[in-house]
């Protein structure tokens, strides 16, 4: 079990209790009052009016503005939008990949102006189709172009935002107030959701032929994720560690397009067979893209596209993901040097980079089918992971061939 310290900072284990049983200390960790950090209440506040497809004041040192993810955006919304910011007329925000998918080279977001005529529909197809069939006209994307971007990628919207002005009479009188966020705390949160790290729950849960402990964190988003201890690791020695993104359609339904599940299993197997480790299981569903935008993605790979230019397709780069949540939890448990069970470079150097030391890597190879065999090329040959086994599989006729 876990129990409460006054004294320490990381979950340890007892040598003198149980082997299993790990110290969690909360002292250290600063609250500001009962509801936190002003910047930070501002943005979990803008995400879940984005998450809920309501539009949100965005302010800087030079301007503000209103931002509305089109992913969602209904007739009436649009036209209520437009009535917020008149006389300013709402354009239409894109990230650099989405701008050079759709022909334009740029290397950050761009506004496309939008005619009073256009619907939502037709807005959505300009965020988000393959093919667009029309001329634009571009225009500046402003001061808070980043933080909206930003703010859509970390709701899980589509990243493509309609904006309009932040400082029309209708804004000012709006009922109830928009609510607003800073663009400095947008680019801080990630951060602050991670600094925010606390424990929630523990209990041990028994698996296929072992049991693990399942360590519930809680962020300052209101994320869960869990720490998977397998057996008993000695903390005093690089520990065998997993960073496992969660995939609905792979760890729980047995996904054939993707070697998610397959990896989530060899690991927990590998674990309880050499000795025990610790898997991280992340909320990072779609490399970071979140469950809807990885289907929309899994719709355009069935048009023809790999992974990585489906991704970037709908504006996000081919991997969204980031570990400071990851880094965090491991300091909580004490686990500071680690062989990490991956054949994903990224991972490696994101850890060691934030100061885990990083002993070894140890490959995760899960079966090759007709199904995953394109996605795991484009992994291996466009985004640098290390599966020598799928390369030399490339150069086999497949079984559906």
């Amino acid at each position: 079990m876990f129990a409460v310290a006054r004294s320490r900072q990381t979950f340890v284990q007892r040598g003198n209790y149980r082997r299993n049983a790990y110290v969690l200390n909360m002292s250290g960790i600063s609250k500001a009052g009962l509801l936190g950090e002003r910047a930070q209440i501002a943005v979990e506040r803008a995400l879940s009016e984005f998450r809920s497809g309501r539009p949100v004041l965005i302010t800087s040192a030079s301007d503000a503005i209103t931002a509305l993810p089109v992913d969602g955006m209904t007739e009436a919304m649009l036209v209520a939008f437009r009535l917020l910011s008149r006389p300013v007329r709402p354009f239409l925000l894109v990230t650099a990949h989405r701008a050079r998918a759709m022909g334009v080279e740029t290397s950050g977001p761009t506004g496309i102006a939008l005619p009073d005529f256009c619907s939502a529909g037709e807005i959505f197809s300009l965020a988000s189709a393959t093919q667009v069939n029309c001329q634009f006209e571009f225009v500046p994307a402003g001061a808070g172009a980043d933080a909206a971007i930003q703010l859509a990628k970390h709701a899980q919207r589509l990243p493509a935002l309609l904006i309009g002005a932040g400082n029309s009479a209708a804004v000012r009188t709006c009922e109830p107030p928009l609510v607003a966020v800073p663009a400095e705390a947008v680019a801080q949160c990630r951060c602050a959701s991670a600094a925010a790290l606390s424990f929630a729950a523990e209990a041990t849960i028994p698996l296929s032929g072992f049991s693990a402990r399942f360590v519930v964190f809680r962020d300052g988003s209101g994320g869960t994720p869990i720490a998977v201890i397998v057996g008993s690791p000695d903390l005093t020695k690089p520990v065998a560690l997993r960073l496992h993104s969660a995939c609905l359609t792979g760890d729980v339904f047995g996904s054939r397009r993707c070697d998610c599940g397959d990896q989530l299993r060899l690991a927990l197997t590998q674990l309880a067979q050499h000795g025990g480790g610790i898997v991280l299981y992340l909320e990072q569903e779609g490399r970071g893209l979140g469950l809807a935008n990885k289907i929309r993605t899994y719709q355009l790979q069935d048009g023809g596209l790999d992974t990585v230019d489906a991704n970037s397709v709908i504006g996000f780069d081919d991997d969204e993901r980031d570990y400071g949540i990851a880094v965090r939890m491991l300091q909580m448990l004490g686990c500071t040097r680690v062989r990490l069970m991956t054949n994903n470079p990224g991972k490696l150097e994101a850890l060691s980079s934030a100061g885990i030391d990083v002993s070894g890597r140890m490959p995760l190879h899960g079966p090759i089918n007709p199904d995953n065999r394109r996605y795991l090329a484009a992994k291996a040959t466009r985004a640098g992971h290390q599966l020598d086994h799928v390369l030399g599989a490339l150069a086999e006729p497949s079984v559906s061939d």
